[in-house]
């Protein structure tokens, strides 16, 4: 979020003269792929590669759930930042005194816009989290997340749970089509309604928001899962909007027509998904919700950070009669 220029940070999320006030995402830098074929210089290997992620990131949150999914955590190490992005962007500040908080043991960076001049020392573009880091090439391999998230999926099987696919042959097509329609709408619309900066433009992103929220929640009464019989891809992405939906854009991004609680579906789909062994424990809403109410000051410039609401993530969801459609 946000980038870096001439080594200050800038919240420059949009360009009002060109989108008319629409927020709008910029392309991620780092492309290359591990594939364990050996068609790249990134082959898989135990303790070559690091992650580096934030708590409060949904995009982050993908990759950790895909490393817990995988059982990858003893091949692939991980860092974390501090929640608080402030004027030198993503940190690794306080680590003895934040929870959750690392450090960079690996490189010894104060900043992780460090992490990305290690790799490329002319670089001034967008520092973002996730990091794929490379141990061996001492670079950065990629920090798209839906390209990192399929990576660990299949190409570490001979260090991972092999029998672990979240995207499988048979379900690519469908699979593809979701992500296709939940990211512009939900993951990037709560975004689109958070830093809209015309009324126009907001109300634009909060039709498109509700509307697929409508229509997921619909998809989900008649199924189990976004697609097929199973936990996908799909469902995991769509999760780590969810779990930040009630607790972070229903007031912070002004996403308040309805709270994911309200949803007779995506409110059991919710908590189905958080109570699957280890999950809850990728979930960090202690950063998350200092993340979003202290380091967005052109939306809540007191950094006040609401106490509740009250989740209730923990309790039964009710969904063992939902059958896959």
């Amino acid at each position: 979020m946000g980038r870096l220029i001439e080594g200050r940070w800038s919240e420059e999320w949009y360009d009002t003269k060109s989108t008319k006030g629409r927020f709008v995402r910029q392309e991620s830098a780092f492309r290359d792929q591990v594939r364990s074929d050996g068609s790249t210089d990134f082959t898989p290997a135990a303790g070559r590669y690091h992650l580096y992620v934030s708590l409060a990131c949904p995009w982050a949150h993908r990759t950790l759930i895909v490393r817990k999914q995988k059982r990858l955590e003893d091949a692939i190490t991980v860092s974390v930042v501090h929640p608080l992005m402030a004027d030198g962007g993503w940190s690794f500040a306080n680590p003895d005194v934040t929870p959750g908080v690392t450090g960079d043991p690996l490189l010894h960076k104060e900043f992780l816009h460090e992490v990305y001049t290690e790799a490329d020392p002319q670089y001034t573009g967008r520092v973002t989290v996730p990091v794929l880091w490379d141990r061996k090439r001492e670079t950065i391999v990629n920090n798209e997340s839906a390209e990192i998230i399929r990576m660990l999926n299949a190409e570490f099987d001979d260090l991972a749970d092999a029998s672990v696919d979240l995207y499988p042959e048979a379900l690519r097509g469908e699979i593809d089509a979701t992500n296709e329609f939940v990211y512009p709408n939900i993951n990037n619309g709560v975004y689109r309604c958070g830093f809209a900066t015309t009324q126009a433009a907001y109300e634009e992103a909060f039709a498109a928001l509700f509307s697929a929220l409508d229509e997921i929640d619909a998809r989900l009464a008649r199924r189990r899962y976004l697609v097929g019989d199973r936990i996908t891809e799909a469902d995991w992405r769509l999760f780590t909007t969810l779990v930040r939906f009630d607790a972070v854009y229903v007031g912070h991004f002004k996403c308040n027509l309805r709270r994911i609680a309200d949803y007779p579906n995506l409110s059991g789909y919710l908590r189905e998904l958080y109570q699957v062994p280890g999950i809850a424990e990728t979930v960090g809403f202690e950063h998350i919700k200092r993340h979003y109410y202290q380091s967005h000051r052109t939306i809540n410039p007191t950094g006040v950070v609401p106490v509740g609401p009250e989740l209730e993530l923990g309790r039964p969801h009710g969904r063992e009669s939902i059958g896959a459609g």
